[in-house]
């Protein structure tokens, strides 16, 4: 089994562990239909229309 001869520096772990650190929020779209934003390539939660068509009534 492998074991590191040296300590690993910590400005080595920060920036590994950095990745997973910034997360951005979804990028929103606005509804062609109802104008509201929505998320990209998904039904419309306000008015239920997706690519021009109703898929869920309500």
């Amino acid at each position: 089994m492998a074991v590191p001869k040296r300590r690993t520096s910590s400005a080595k772990t920060k920036s590994r562990k950095a990745a997973n650190m910034v997360k951005s929020a979804p990028a929103l779209s606005i509804c062609p239909q109802c104008h509201e934003p929505k998320l990209p390539h998904r039904v419309c939660p306000n008015c239920g229309y997706y690519d021009g068509k109703n898929v869920v009534e309500g």
